[in-house]
């Protein structure tokens, strides 16, 4: 009689599990179109330079994602770089790897 509630709860673990492990790779299974990825140039350049502070950030190279790649916007004095990363920081198995919303400012 005690075995039917440890198989019960076994296969419920097991259903559960799979809907979690479709769930995360559901999210973003490719890249969406480049446009989603691209921000506002002045709003990039923003969000980059607030990687560190202005003494740094200020005298700083500020690069930005174009069409092209990653170019310089702003040519930088004091031999640091602030960019804004995308999802693609991420582990190429992480379910937002291609998540187009994301985005941090590194320096």
């Amino acid at each position: 009689m005690n075995r039917p509630v440890p198989i019960s709860i076994a296969v419920m673990l097991v259903l559960a599990l799979q809907v979690v492990a479709q769930d995360m790779t559901a999210k973003y299974p490719s890249m969406a179109p480049l446009e989603q990825y691209l921000m506002d140039r002045p709003a990039e350049i923003s969000l980059a330079r607030s990687a560190a502070p202005e003494s740094i950030s200020g005298s700083a190279e500020i690069l930005v994602l174009t069409r092209h790649g990653y170019e310089t916007a702003v040519q930088g004095t004091n031999g640091f770089v602030c960019v804004v990363e995308r999802s693609w920081s991420a582990g190429i198995d992480d379910p937002d790897f291609w998540n187009p919303k994301l985005s941090s400012d590194l320096l």
